[in-house]
């Protein structure tokens, strides 16, 4: 059974989001945030948009939009516009020691034997 989220956005979370819509240089993902946020609001400061009209205009899927409006309800308004950092942890190919010899390498002379004519 799917829970469906019921967002009631504040006068004050309204014109936040209004603001990052409307100036300042965001990330593309905190765009499109916004703007679901903005047209999922069911409070008394706008109109109720549905899932499939905010799909067809913003180009976005409407698991996308589930998941926006469930993050929100779950951890608020700044945790959904920020991006979370990666979790993934990436092993080291090389340590520094090999990485300065590799980089003395490519800016050394080459071998004399290179040169041959």
């Amino acid at each position: 059974m799917a829970i469906k989220y019921t967002i009631h956005l504040t006068k004050l979370e309204r014109e936040d989001l209004l603001a990052i819509i409307n100036k300042g240089s965001h990330t593309s993902q905190t765009f499109r945030t916004a703007y679901i946020l903005l047209n999922c609001d069911e409070g008394k400061y706008s109109e109720k948009v549905t899932n499939e009209q905010i799909s067809k205009v913003l180009k976005v899927g409407m698991r996308t939009i589930d998941r926006v409006k469930k993050k929100f309800m779950e951890e608020g308004i700044e945790t959904v516009l920020e991006r979370r950092p990666t979790q993934q942890e990436y092993a080291t190919k090389i340590d520094g020691d090999t990485e300065a010899k590799l980089v003395m390498l490519c800016f050394s002379e080459p071998p004399k034997e290179h040169y041959k004519k």
